[in-house]
């Protein structure tokens, strides 16, 4: 008996018109360092996996301190280095998001406090609220944010931590995309 792979069967499910969208939103403190990396990896991951029509992502601040501003430039030096592209800027999370995203993923145990939080305070939330690090086959859970490095180090650990969990993340969920 052969049995097909997920990624066999995903790029058979490319254009199955019942597929259901679904999306994603990267969250950390400020919305430029981790969560803006970790929606760059997602979305490379899903156009290297032909997944354009199941998936959508974003990223947020749970502060405004950087609104409107693009990644620290080591964060964009890091995706550049992997020639990931990315264009963000910060915004912050509105209540809107908790209805509108399937799942809500943190990037350590502070951004998911305040994030089910909020929930709680949103009607008709749909948003499952998950750390992005649950996903990371090395069991780093915790993606540390990196603003107040000093080098370019704790940007890459965060790219390198990012790549694996939104992988994890992809191989667990890409097969339940439908209604």
């Amino acid at each position: 008996m052969k049995f097909l792979t997920h990624k066999v069967v995903e790029k058979n499910l490319q254009n199955v018109p019942y597929l259901k969208l679904r999306k994603v939103l990267f969250v950390c403190l400020g919305n430029i360092c981790r969560s803006p990396i970790a929606e760059a990896v997602f979305t490379y991951l899903v156009k290297k996996r032909k997944l354009e029509e199941a998936w959508s992502c974003d990223s947020a601040a749970l502060g405004r301190w950087h609104e409107g501003k693009p990644p620290d430039y080591r964060a964009r030096k890091v995706l550049c280095k992997h020639k990931i592209r990315y264009y963000g800027v910060s915004r912050v999370i509105c209540r809107n998001d908790y209805k509108e995203f399937d799942f809500i993923l943190g990037m350590d145990l502070n951004n998911i406090s305040l994030l089910r939080d909020e929930k709680g305070n949103s009607k008709n939330c749909k948003a499952q609220i998950m750390l992005l690090g649950e996903f990371d086959p090395n069991g780093e859970k915790i993606i540390e944010d990196p603003y107040y490095d000093q080098g370019i180090e704790g940007f890459e650990k965060c790219f390198q931590q990012c790549f694996r969990s939104c992988e994890g993340f992809l191989d667990k969920y890409s097969l339940r995309t439908y209604k």
